[in-house]
């Protein structure tokens, strides 16, 4: 299996397929990988950045398109499958002027800690703004300030707001229709994403404290997974694949952990998920503090380098930091009775280590995302007897960095080669080129 997920090319801001994000995964399907997995597609008819989405039937064209060109540049011989996502909404970090004016909402605490009970907004926001950031801080709670230092950021226990509060009667029904649309669009089947900062991995999460039936006891933070499960096989018939991503471990403070993922492991597998696809960390929780008017980014922190570990790692290295945890999901699930097959991702490097994995029965399907990038062709060229020609990823992470900052994402190994090679498209400053030089036998 591999997992394209991180291309050059994204969906039009309005989530459209485009006829560059069908070039790239033309270039994947050419290296004829078991299956691609086109990563993190909306379910909701909302703007979402460069995403894809299938939160409506407009999109239908465009992901028929390119369900058509994996099949035709693969020869038919990879699956193809997409990752349906939901995220809740959170804002830049913001020019402290512009948070007291504007977003900040004046309640009694903070006319209190003014003086004057009975002071207007606009007299409690002059004085908030007159402070020095240190005793401004003071006034605030820790909610406000972590607004104020990292830009706002909904969360599943915000049920104090009436959509926040009907995401479990909301999800279910966009995840299904989404799938259907998937179906109709001539998919072989979906991921539903419930790992990393995202809607549902957030109610399976320990800091998940509702108290509505869907937070706290861990019987109650799958609840909602498997409803919105039910709710997309009964969508799409049993005929068609239906897995999930979730989390071995949040990697952070108060977070779920392998404990939690085995339990969670078992349960898809007795609702009858056709794979578990495990990922770790990747959390907003331990983000880096970002630059005034940019948006947190979950991958900079600890949990963000358990889920994208690079060459410059500490004492366990990069490599495969995921399949201990996967080991012990797979086997659990195993001893449950279940043979749901289970996918190994995260600094899987070569097709050495993918081999050991499996015979070590670690996991039952490999994915690869950085390697995939650094040769779309490796699994072609491991098949025909070229294994020694395979573009080895250095895992620098070279390409997230790009893509942190919303650069076109390439890879070090190949996007400097080759720049005159005619129709090569290059990046907007004309230095990098966007797909590697094809290969041939």
């Amino acid at each position: 299996m591999s997992s394209a997920s991180m291309v050059p090319w994204r969906a039009s801001e309005d989530g459209f397929v485009t006829p560059e994000v069908l070039e790239w995964y033309e270039c994947f399907a050419r290296g004829q990988p078991g299956a691609i997995v086109v990563e993190a597609t909306g379910i909701r008819d909302v703007p979402s950045g460069p995403l894809l989405r299938a939160g409506h039937d407009r999109f239908l064209p465009g992901l028929r398109d390119l369900v058509r060109v994996v099949r035709e540049a693969s020869g038919g011989q990879t699956r193809l499958f997409i990752q349906l996502i939901d995220f809740l909404s959170i804002r830049r970090r913001p020019v402290p002027s512009r948070y007291f004016e504007q977003f900040l909402t004046i309640t009694p605490r903070h006319r209190v800690a003014f003086g004057n009970a009975a002071a207007t907004d606009g007299e409690v926001r002059a004085w908030l703004l007159s402070l020095a950031p240190e005793e401004a801080a003071k006034v605030l709670d820790a909610r406000e300030l972590d607004s104020l230092e990292f830009g706002a950021r909904e969360r599943v226990t915000d049920t104090h707001l009436a959509h926040i509060r009907d995401l479990p009667r909301q999800l279910p029904t966009l995840f299904s229709d989404a799938a259907r649309r998937a179906r109709q669009a001539g998919f072989d089947g979906v991921e539903l994403h419930f790992a990393h900062a995202y809607t549902m991995a957030s109610f399976l999460s320990r800091s998940n404290t509702r108290e509505d039936g869907y937070g706290c006891e861990i019987t109650n933070r799958v609840k909602l997974p498997l409803e919105v499960y039910s709710r997309v096989r009964k969508e799409v018939g049993d005929d068609f694949v239906v897995g999930c991503r979730f989390l071995a471990d949040e990697c952070i403070v108060g977070g779920s952990n392998i404990d939690d993922a085995v339990y969670f492991g078992t349960e898809f597998a007795r609702a009858g998920m056709d794979f578990l696809s495990l990922s770790r960390g990747g959390k907003f929780d331990d983000a880096k503090q970002p630059k005034v008017g940019d948006a947190a980014y979950p991958y900079t922190g600890r949990s963000g380098y358990e889920c994208m570990p690079s060459y410059y790692s500490d004492a366990a290295g990069p490599f495969g930091r995921n399949l201990e945890s996967t080991a012990r999901i797979r086997a659990a699930v195993r001893q449950q009775g279940f043979a749901t097959p289970v996918v190994a991702a995260g600094g899987i490097h070569s097709f050495e280590q993918a081999q050991m994995c499996l015979a070590g029965e670690q996991a039952d399907i490999i994915g690869f995302a950085r390697q995939a990038l650094a040769d779309p062709d490796w699994f072609r060229k491991v098949v025909t007897g070229h294994g020694s020609r395979v573009r080895l990823c250095l895992y620098t992470n070279y390409c997230e960095a790009l893509d942190q900052r919303h650069r076109q994402v390439t890879c070090e190994l190949w996007d400097r080669e080759e720049l005159d090679e005619p129709g090569v498209r290059k990046s907007t400053d004309g230095k990098r080129r966007l797909t590697p030089p094809a290969w041939n036998p």
